[in-house]
């Protein structure tokens, strides 16, 4: 189904992945009225995990680069759960990011500004949110980024 939203992405040269499978014993997102729970999404591109740790073995382009992966992993949930057509899609409420990095690390509002600033290039103005950046010791399998979001939808 085309819609502004594709266009958009097609525009960037972006395109989602398939909504990924849970991996374990919870729902991929939960609706309630309007407002969109989505799980968090972890970093990956064409298939493959993009693990590292900041502040370690990650610079924070590299961090940046997997927190836009995992925005356009929401956004595939999304657009499962609106059956396929995200112009159902009306705003990004609230993005939660988890940063895989060293104790010393202080960046992670710039490695979340991935997710962040690529909703705002797909979506402007409906793309802009409230936001929480923090730090996590680990992440599930080591990847870089984890990030869950609020979404408001028809």
């Amino acid at each position: 189904m085309s819609n502004a939203i594709e266009t958009r992405l097609a525009e960037l040269g972006l395109s989602l992945p398939d909504a990924p499978a849970p991996a374990a014993n919870y729902v991929p997102f939960v609706q309630v009225g309007t407002t969109l729970y989505v799980s968090g999404q972890i970093s990956m591109a064409n298939g493959a995990l993009i693990c590292g740790k900041l502040g370690d073995d990650m610079d924070v382009e590299a961090g940046a680069a997997a927190a836009k992966s995992c925005a356009l992993s929401l956004l595939a949930q999304v657009r499962a759960a609106c059956d396929g057509d995200l112009s159902r899609l009306k705003r990004v409420v609230k993005l939660t990011g988890f940063v895989n990095s060293t104790g010393d690390f202080k960046d992670q509002p710039k490695v979340i500004n991935g997710a962040s600033d690529t909703m705002v290039e797909v979506l402007g103005d409906a793309g802009r949110h409230a936001r929480s950046a923090v730090s996590a010791a680990a992440l599930p399998l080591g990847v870089a980024v984890e990030i869950e979001g609020i979404f408001e939808i028809a």
